[in-house]
């Protein structure tokens, strides 16, 4: 009877669930951990700044991640204990606070992947654009990072329940200034693109003949969308396809 009595005790049912959390806790971690690294997450987020960032302080992507979710279910665990426990009577306090902590996880989440995905997007951008010989391409891999981060910032936000209409507002204004601003600032690339779907169809000249562009002269080694690259002993002529057009081209016969 006394046992039982014990056991009904709001405070040692507190502790028992406050015991269980952190085990329950413990071992959801370890095996998200397991997970993520299994699905290759690691090679996935190796070289981003993030994942430097997080090496730098002895811990890992996957390790925050994992955590996140343990401290997640400690959390849950401790507040649940409390309300169990009476200490506070609060219970729309209690209730608020256990509805927001999952938004906040998910929102920690959202910022992650949002981190992860904006270092991911300049690589692979940047290795896209790498044989582009026109100077304002170089700015198209940060111009796409960053625009992934806002975008991650706003969902963050938005899942916290802070208003972000105004931030989306900026992001449609952001994008549309972005169009108009690059149709202006890679005027050149897009006219290069539109040269070389020309040299490409039309074929004036092709790979061995011998040319003069300008200044230049040489055989021609590749024909591109944008550029066309011709040799002439040890030195390469790489040429943007718009100045072929405004450029005299001769096509040197044998």
């Amino acid at each position: 009877m006394e046992w039982q009595t014990l056991i009904d005790e709001p405070a040692v049912i507190a502790m028992a669930v406050l015991v269980l959390g952190l085990v329950v806790g413990y071992l959801v971690g370890r095996l998200n951990k397991e997970l993520l690294s299994a699905s290759g997450v690691p090679e996935t987020v190796e070289g981003t700044p993030f994942e430097r960032t997080a090496q730098s302080i002895g811990t890992s992507t996957v390790e925050i991640v994992a955590r996140l979710s343990s401290w997640f279910i400690y959390g849950i665990a401790v507040l649940t204990a409390i309300h169990i426990a009476q200490l506070l009577d609060t219970d729309a306090f209690w209730f608020r606070v256990t509805e927001f902590i999952p938004q906040v996880f998910i929102a920690v989440l959202i910022l992650i992947l949002g981190f992860i995905i904006a270092d991911k997007s300049e690589l692979v951008v940047s290795e896209y654009l790498r044989g582009v010989k026109l100077p304002d391409v170089s700015v198209l891999p940060r111009l796409v990072k960053y625009s992934v981060l806002y975008v991650a910032f706003v969902l963050a936000l938005g899942q916290i329940g802070v208003y972000v209409l105004p931030l989306v507002v900026l992001l449609a204004i952001f994008a549309a200034g972005a169009i108009v601003v690059g149709a202006i600032a890679f005027k050149d690339f897009l006219v290069s693109s539109a040269a070389g779907i020309y040299l490409l169809l039309e074929q004036p000249y092709g790979i061995g003949d011998r040319v003069q562009i300008g200044q230049q002269s040489g055989i021609v080694q590749e024909v591109d969308l944008l550029v066309t690259k011709i040799e002439d002993d040890s030195e390469e002529y790489i040429v943007p396809n718009r100045k072929v057009f405004e450029a005299e081209i001769v096509r040197e016969r044998e």
